[in-house]
């Protein structure tokens, strides 16, 4: 789906703040709770658009910041992209990485998807710097798109 240097450069991001907590004896936890406002979303493409096979997926946030993994600071996070997951993840933990659960660790607002024809979803949970969501989950309404 993606290239396998943006795969490692991604892999990297995600385990560096599991392997700082390992360091400091420190455990992996939820968040602060996010703002009430906060609000996530996927700009584009639209849900219902039909899509070329690659497309770049725009990720909208707002009542929030973005930091990259590893930065704790209050009400930020950084995105995860869900596609095709039928189940959501268990929010109480941090996202896996997985072929249909991508991190953007590195505070990515977007990211070209490759994906083969038919009908897709898509969805975005925002995570802590540990990739555990917010106490308060903040997640995208799941959009569906047709790759021609």
């Amino acid at each position: 789906m993606f290239k396998a240097n943006s795969l490692l450069f991604a892999s990297a991001l995600m385990l560096s703040p599991l392997l700082q907590a390992a360091e400091h004896g420190s455990k992996t936890e939820a968040a602060e709770k996010a703002p009430q406002q906060a609000k996530l979303y996927i700009i584009s493409p639209k849900d219902g658009e039909k899509v070329p096979q690659t497309f770049t997926v725009r990720f909208g946030l707002s009542g929030m910041g973005v930091a990259p993994a590893g930065v704790q600071r209050d009400n930020t996070g950084h995105h995860h992209l869900l596609i095709d997951v039928d189940d959501m993840p268990d929010l109480s933990k941090p996202l896996p990485a997985t072929d249909k659960i991508i991190h953007f660790g590195g505070g990515q607002t977007e990211t070209q998807v490759t994906l083969p024809p038919g009908k897709h979803t898509l969805q975005l949970v925002l995570g802590n710097y540990m990739h555990v969501p917010h106490e308060n989950p903040i997640v995208s309404k799941k959009i569906t798109v047709v790759v021609e």
